[in-house]
């Protein structure tokens, strides 16, 4: 699709492009309108090798449609979007509106999404210069999305874990919230791993030193390789795991990432936001089984995983426990773990609420799940609240 040029009817002229590859924004341009927010998954480098690998095209039903607004000749917003013909990678379940849209003989794909791809990570918004009307920048993405919808038959707009202050934005422009449930570790004054232990009551702190003495006994080591550290061959052993990781799921198995991928997340410019925790006998470079986690100063996201040998509990050393302990020495303020697995409570994350907006072009749709939402939304902070409230630890989570 070529770039098509809007105007808007204010006094300043701006000019809106859409764009088929991130190859057609200037990497400094994007960056610098993603300011102080500090996303690995947002950053131009991220998205674009994503794009490059062709795990995000058109063949694998993620077609970006990011859009840009000019003024001056300069980039004063963005919207990253990706135009998709199916729900996978999103990590938010949308059978019942596929459901209903199909009673409705209504076309449910392709749909607009706004996300980073395959990445549940909370943060999405509009970036937009500071120096320009956040206001009138907002509008004029909205009006050319809706414009976009309309035009060519398109059902919904959706933008998915978004910026919880963001979402009052797009509440402005008739987008209805949507709750879903993730994990989330934040330290408490913890100096290290055995503070982290006191947290929970006597029987859960019994079984978490169990499980790592399990893997202690069974001769394995965990050793935490980042930055420089990091080479073409360990991430090829990191493609590996995942890819097998994916396989033992079968159908269900979401191997969305190309080896191609992550051969490029090892080049200088993606290395240092990368943390590997290596399980092995001997060589950390020699594992049996790895997680790949993403970091910024004050946050690690864990994303990927995968053995080659089955060991009781080494998921949880690699992909909690080992992260937790990293994570306190290095003073993060928060680690999210990704999406799914109800064990997650009982090492210590607890439930959060993570907000979807959605937009539908058809007023039998807009009217039916307008109602749904509220039900919806009333129910998962009450599931939110009692899954909190289970947890194993000595003091309960805020309740919504």
């Amino acid at each position: 699709m070529k770039s098509k040029i809007n105007k808007n009817d204010s006094k300043e002229l701006f000019i809106t492009k859409w764009h088929t590859s991130l190859q057609e924004i200037p990497e400094e341009d994007w960056d610098h309108l993603l300011g102080e927010q500090d996303i690995p998954f947002y950053k131009w480098n991220w998205l674009n090798e994503l794009e490059k690998s062709k795990s995000v095209c058109n063949e694998t039903g993620w077609q970006p449609l990011h859009m840009s607004i000019w003024k001056n000749k300069k980039i004063v917003g963005l919207a990253p979007l990706y135009l998709k013909n199916h729900s996978y990678g999103e990590f938010i379940f949308d059978n019942l509106f596929l459901q209903l849209s199909q009673e409705l003989e209504l076309r449910y794909y392709p749909k607009i999404i706004g996300m980073s791809p395959f990445s549940p990570i909370e943060g999405y918004k509009f970036f937009i210069s500071q120096k320009e009307n956040q206001d009138e920048i907002t509008l004029l993405i909205m009006k050319n999305i809706d414009q976009f919808a309309i035009k060519n038959n398109i059902l919904s707009c959706n933008f998915l874990y978004v910026d919880p202050n963001w979402s009052k934005v797009a509440k402005k422009f008739n987008y209805h919230s949507w709750i879903n449930q993730q994990s989330l570790w934040q330290p408490s004054g913890e100096k290290n791993f055995s503070d982290y232990l006191t947290k929970f009551n006597a029987n859960q702190r019994r079984n978490i030193k169990r499980e790592q003495r399990s893997i202690r006994n069974s001769g394995v080591n965990i050793s935490t390789i980042e930055g420089e550290q990091i080479n073409q061959e360990i991430m090829a052993s990191m493609y590996q795991f995942y890819k097998l990781h994916c396989s033992r799921w079968g159908i269900w198995g979401s191997k969305y990432l190309s080896r191609s991928f992550f051969k490029g997340l090892a080049n200088s410019n993606q290395r240092d936001r990368i943390v590997l925790f290596s399980a092995h006998r001997g060589n950390p470079y020699d594992p049996l089984a790895m997680s790949l986690c993403i970091r910024n100063k004050e946050a690690l996201w864990g994303r990927y995983w995968g053995f080659k040998e089955k060991i009781n509990y080494l998921h949880f050393e690699v992909c909690y426990y080992s992260p937790i302990k990293w994570a306190i020495e290095q003073g993060i303020k928060k680690f999210d773990p990704g999406a799914g697995g109800s064990h997650k409570k009982r090492r210590g994350f607890n439930a959060q609420a993570r907000i979807s907006m959605h937009k539908w072009y058809d007023k039998r749709m807009e009217s039916l799940m307008k109602n749904w939402y509220q039900k919806a939304n009333s129910f998962m902070i009450q599931e939110i609240n009692a899954s909190n409230n289970e947890a194993p630890l000595k003091d309960s989570f805020k309740k919504l």
